[in-house]
């Protein structure tokens, strides 16, 4: 038996679940799990079912047959294979805490991505890069060769056929144009909790103001800058004793956790961009468990 997976956003109406489920049914698919939101804001339906092929239908038998009910709901419809690893590009400058966290989570399987490269600005972890046999691209930014760079990084996203593009505090802001082309396909993780202290040090902003909490904040990006629709977040507690590089080290581990969860929900079709919003189903069963558990 094959683990698939539909997505479903369209606009609300009623009959979308009957219909979809019967058809499931018809093709000899068990629904193992099943989540859906109706928006009552937006007039939209959000709907992922996670299902086995128990009679050996295929994704593309699924996808031709699934057109009719997709045409007459005006349905966007995504039929995918769980079992697929996304490849996947990841991006650093000079702090690897999140790229640390990213290949320990992948080399033990509890993050089920291929990692197809890393590149970064900077030559500090090409050693640890390597020695995980991922290819690495240093890719030099200046405000002269900024189009270049980005020409050169988005030739590696097509040579690599990569899916998504995951910034692991890449501290270069992408341009317009390289946003849009990969809209929905670029993760990023800000080390703040959006949309308090924005910019470049949100760490000594909280220290300035008093705060109790500190956080981050996994989001999509877009052209507008750390505005992006919002994956994840958490926080941590701080107290007036603590320092801002306390805030700092503390704040590393919130956002390689937020990061990780923000990536696992993406590359399990888990998220539907809801305009400036997202919808995020929880995890389907068994879904964080790696293949190297303990």
């Amino acid at each position: 038996m094959t683990n698939f997976a539909l997505r479903v956003q369209c606009k609300s109406t009623r009959g979308i679940v009957a219909e979809t489920s019967t058809f499931l049914a018809e093709q000899g698919c068990n629904i193992t799990d099943s989540s859906q939101f109706d928006d009552k804001d937006t007039g939209y339906f959000f709907m992922r079912n996670s299902f086995r092929s128990e009679e050996g239908v295929t994704l593309a038998e699924l996808e031709e047959r699934f057109a009719g009910i997709a045409g007459k709901y005006d349905m966007k419809a995504e039929f995918f294979d769980e079992s697929v690893k996304p490849k996947v590009i990841i991006m650093v400058s000079r702090f690897g805490h999140c790229l640390n966290d990213l290949l320990y989570r992948w080399q033990i399987g509890a993050l089920p991505i291929e990692i197809v490269a890393v590149i970064s600005n900077h030559m500090d972890y090409q050693k640890v890069v390597v020695n995980h046999d991922i290819p690495f691209h240093c890719i030099k930014v200046t405000k002269e060769n900024k189009p270049d760079a980005e020409a050169r990084i988005m030739q590696v996203v097509e040579d690599t056929g990569a899916e998504l593009i995951v910034l692991a505090r890449y501290m270069q802001i992408l341009s317009d144009q390289m946003c849009k082309q990969m809209s929905g396909r670029i993760i990023n993780i800000h080390h703040s909790f959006l949309p308090s202290f924005k910019g470049a040090n949100p760490y000594k902003q909280a220290f300035e103001r008093g705060v109790k909490l500190i956080g981050a904040t996994s989001h999509y990006v877009t052209a507008d800058l750390d505005e992006g629709p919002i994956i994840e977040q958490d926080t941590t507690r701080v107290t007036h004793a603590q320092s801002p590089n306390d805030y700092v080290s503390l704040g590393r581990d919130v956002e390689a956790q937020v990061f990780a969860r923000a990536i696992h929900a993406h590359i399990h079709g888990r998220v539907f961009l809801n305009g400036n919003k997202t919808v995020v189903f929880p995890a389907s069963p068994g879904s964080y468990a790696s293949e190297r558990m303990g």
